[in-house]
């Protein structure tokens, strides 16, 4: 099993989605990349922790490897907007991979890059390594599961695509 950390903007819609992909195996909504210890969603969303909303996913790459992860991912967010996905705004929306292992950073640079040649405006998600993550508390863990008719910014047309998707 492999993880990478994925932040695209509100975590209910961005865990929901990625736990429709097969080869995730396991996901944990939290806090990544800030300066303080053990925060809050209050804290958070004051917007002077640094924290960004977002969901550890651990993978089998034989089934999911990163790249095509990176790919699904770039469907579910505009990756050219900053601190916002939908109607949700703010430093802690902010889109952004963060990877523990010193090994994927390549990997995921060129992928974004490969990417990037389908937009027309500059590629704004952080790839970062994962300074800290904490999970969020237990009401956003599965937050869409236990409440279907929740707030998502992510279109429900993208959760088909996520479970129908197969790596290449």
């Amino acid at each position: 099993m492999k993880t990478i950390y994925f932040a695209g903007g509100c975590f209910w819609g961005t865990e929901h989605f990625l736990k429709q992909i097969q080869g995730v195996v396991n996901t944990q909504t939290g806090y990544a990349n800030g300066n303080i210890e053990h925060p809050t969603y209050q804290q958070v969303c004051s917007n002077t922790t640094g924290f960004a909303e977002t969901v550890l996913t651990e993978y089998d790459e034989q089934l999911a490897d990163l790249p095509f992860l990176i790919r699904l991912f770039f469907k579910m967010i505009d990756p050219t907007i900053l601190n916002r996905q939908g109607g949700d705004h703010g430093t802690q929306y902010r889109t952004g991979i963060y990877y523990t292992d010193p090994a994927d950073k390549d990997l995921i640079l060129k992928t974004v890059q490969e990417l990037a040649s389908q937009y027309d405006a500059p590629i704004l998600v952080e790839v970062l390594p994962l300074k800290n993550f904490y999970p969020a508390e237990d009401y956003h863990q599965d937050y869409l599961e236990h409440n279907p008719n929740g707030y998502c910014h992510v279109s429900p047309e993208l959760f088909k695509m996520a479970r129908e998707a197969r790596k290449q």
